[in-house]
C-alpha cells in the first residue's frame, strides 16, 4: 500500500514512515521540514502528493499547549485548515483511507467517579483553586473528593485550550469527509507518546521532552502542581505501530472511529520524572506547586477498543522506555 504520511519527517511521523516501511509498505513523506514547499495547506502541493497513494496517514500538525489564545490563530491554521484542505484533494483524488492523529486532550479531564453521586464531568479548575494549591477537580454537585477513572471512547468530547479544541475539530472535519465521500476515517487518541527524537523543550513540547532536555543540561525536571496528576506515557513505536494497523484494518465507510492509543498503565506526572532521572543518572527532579491553567488534572484512557478490535497492543513496558529515553538524542 502506498501510503502518503503528513508530518513524516517529524517526530511521531518518523517513526510511521519507518514502521510502515518494515512491514513492506511503501511511505511517501509530506514534511516541510523535508521541502519547505511541502505544507499541508497549499492544495496544489498536497493534490500532487497524492498522485497513486492508497491512504492517508495524517501526522501533521502543531502540537502541544502552548501560549493560551495568543497561538489561536496559528494552531488553527496548521490544524484545521490544513485539515481542511488535505481532505478536499483527497476527496477530489478518489483517496478514500484515513489514519488521523487524534488526542485524548479533546477529553479535557478525565472520568471521575463521587461516592455521592457516581460519574461526574468536573467543569475547568479556578486560578482560585490552583494557586492555593488545591490541583484535585472537586464534585460538582456536593464538592466532594473524586477518584480518577479511565475514559472510554463514547465519553463527550469537552476540549479545553485552543490546541484541543483544534483536535476536536479535525475529527468533525474527517466524519464530514467520511460521509460526504464513503471513505473510512480512523482517529488514534494518542497518549503522551514519548521516545527517540523528541523535539527539544519549546512551548509546544510535551513534558517528557522538557525533563529529558533539564537532565542534559545538569538541571532537576521541574514538576509542576504536585507531581501527581495522572498520565499514561505510551513509546512512539507504539503508536507507529497502531497506525500502521489502523491502515491496514476495514474500518466501516462513512463514519470516523476513534480509537484510544495508551499504554494501560496509568503513571503520575512525578513518577515518570523519577524513572527519567534515575535511568539517565540524576539529578533527582524538583516539585514547584507551578501551573498552566490550560492542563487537566488527570486524563488517562481505556485503550482496550483498539487490542480488542485491531489486535494492537503497547510492546514498551515504562522502565525499558524511560531506560532508552533517557540514552536517546532529542531533536533540535
Amino acid at each position: 500500500m502506498r501510503v502518503l504520511v503528513t508530518g513524516g519527517a517529524g517526530f511521531i511521523g518518523s517513526h510511521v514512515v519507518e514502521a510502515l516501511a518494515e512491514r513492506g509498505h511503501d511511505p511517501v513523506v509530506f514534511d516541510v521540514r523535508a521541502d519547505p514547499g511541502a505544507d499541508v495547506r497549499n492544495p496544489e502541493a498536497v493534490a500532487r502528493a497524492l498522485t497513486d497513494v492508497d491512504a492517508v496517514c495524517h501526522q501533521a500538525a502543531m502540537v502541544g499547549l502552548g501560549n493560551g489564545i495568543a497561538d489561536a490563530t496559528e494552531y488553527v491554521s496548521r490544524n484545521d485548515l490544513g485539515t481542511a484542505v488535505l481532505l478536499t484533494a483527497m476527496a477530489d483524488a478518489g483517496v478514500r483511507r484515513l489514519v488521523l492523529a487524534g488526542s485524548m486532550v479533546v477529553y479535557g479531564e478525565g472520568r471521575y467517579e463521587c461516592r455521592r453521586h457516581g460519574p461526574v464531568r468536573p467543569g475547568p479548575r479556578t486560578v482560585r483553586d490552583l494557586d492555593a494549591g488545591r490541583f484535585e477537580p472537586t464534585c460538582p454537585a456536593c464538592g466532594e473528593a473524586l477518584s480518577p477513572g479511565l475514559v472510554g471512547e463514547d465519553a463527550p468530547v469537552d476540549p479545553r485550550n485552543v490546541y484541543a479544541a483544534t483536535k476536536a475539530a479535525q475529527e468533525h472535519l474527517a466524519t464530514a469527509w467520511a460521509r460526504s465521500t464513503g471513505g473510512s476515517a480512523v482517529s488514534l487518541r494518542y497518549h503522551n507518546v514519548y521516545g527517540p527524537r523528541m523535539p527539544r523543550d519549546t512551548p509546544y513540547a510535551g513534558v517528557a521532552s522538557f525533563f529529558r532536555s533539564a537532565l542534559a543540561r545538569s538541571e532537576a525536571p521541574r514538576v509542576f502542581e504536585d507531581g501527581r496528576q495522572r498520565r499514561d506515557f505510551v513509546h512512539v513505536r507504539d503508536v507507529a505501530a497502531a497506525n500502521v494497523v489502523a491502515l491496514a484494518a476495514e474500518a466501516p465507510p462513512g463514519v470516523l472511529t476513534t480509537y484510544n492509543t495508551g499504554s494501560g498503565e496509568p503513571r503520575t506526572v512525578g513518577e515518570m520524572a523519577r524513572a527519567l532521572a534515575a535511568a539517565y543518572g540524576g539529578p533527582e527532579p524538583v516539585v514547584t506547586g507551578e501551573y498552566r491553567l490550560g492542563d487537566v488534572r488527570h486524563i488517562t484512557a481505556d485503550s482496550s477498543r483498539l487490542r480488542t478490535e485491531l489486535g494492537w497492543k503497547a510492546e514498551v513496558g515504562f522502565a525499558e522506555g524511560m531506560r532508552e529515553f533517557a540514552r536517546a538524542g532529542l531533536r533540535g
